[in-house]
């Protein structure tokens, strides 16, 4: 049999497999493929930036396990970037689901800082409602909000003294999968009272919120994982987007190329066939 002829006859268990690899391999070891940072995600870093040491972030955890991958990213960078520049956090959610997660990320940023709950940040919990909860904390946060994640009073939380209305924040930042979410914010927190709000959100619903930005009614925008590596970048780290950020890059890579092959075998089986019949 020629090389031809095997190679037109591979296995498609090993297709599979070298596919699997593609996106394993880069995904236990990031490549770091470079990455150019959009002005949307710059904008909501340099928001960070330009806050002082002890500046107050409200954070809302507005997504789930299923967009995990794309939002749970940013939720850590983000919250990294701010225990970096000694910002207060504090953590709420309008899905019942992003409590945890968020907590999650919480967690992980503040071990790298050592930061303490309680002291330098607090997971408000869930509270259903959506544009309801938002509007009802503008006004008074320890009534909307009178225990934390875990049941406990939040005023006997050091981080919460002083803590009264949407005044006492200089930042919010909303990680959204759906609706309640970035609209909501948008609606109440800008339009309303004034405050300066960021948002991070799945890849298949930002471009429903660039006019919003452009418009000046949010600080920044990340979008998808995309939107994740880059404020990685921003941060001189490869995370999990970084990671999924090369996997894709590498498997898509793989595909075209074998598409490619493909056809290129097809058409040079076609030509062959031709001289035989000659």
């Amino acid at each position: 049999m020629s090389i031809f002829e095997r190679l037109t006859r591979i296995d498609r268990r090993i297709i599979f497999c070298t596919v699997a690899l593609a996106v394993i391999i880069p995904l236990l070891r990031p490549i770091g493929f470079p990455v150019s940072v959009s002005p949307s995600v710059k904008k909501l870093y340099d928001a960070i930036e330009a806050l002082p040491p002890g500046s107050r972030v409200l954070m809302s955890f507005d997504y789930d396990p299923s967009t995990m991958p794309e939002v749970y990213p940013m939720n850590f960078s983000i919250a990294k970037h701010c225990f970096k520049r000694g910002l207060k956090v504090y953590g709420m959610a309008l899905w019942a689901t992003g409590v945890s997660l968020g907590q999650d990320a919480l967690e992980k940023a503040a071990k790298q800082y050592d930061k303490a709950y309680g002291v330098d940040y607090i997971n408000l919990g869930f509270k259903a409602g959506g544009i309801v909860v938002i509007s009802a904390m503008a006004e008074n946060v320890v009534e909307t909000f009178p225990e934390d994640y875990a049941g406990r009073s939040v005023g006997q939380f050091p981080v919460m003294k002083g803590v009264r209305n949407f005044d006492d924040f200089d930042l919010i930042v909303d990680f959204s999968a759906g609706d309640p979410g970035v609209i909501q914010w948008i609606m109440i927190a800008y339009g309303r009272y004034g405050k300066k709000v960021g948002a991070g959100c799945t890849a298949v619903s930002a471009p429903a919120f660039y006019p919003y930005l452009n418009a000046g009614q949010l600080v920044g925008l990340l979008g998808g994982m995309k939107g994740a590596a880059e404020y990685e970048k921003l941060m001189d780290y490869m995370g999990t987007a970084t990671a999924g950020m090369d996997a894709q890059s590498v498997v898509h890579a793989l595909i075209v190329f074998y598409v490619l092959f493909g056809n290129a075998m097809y058409l040079v089986e076609r030509r062959r066939s031709r001289r035989n019949r000659l």
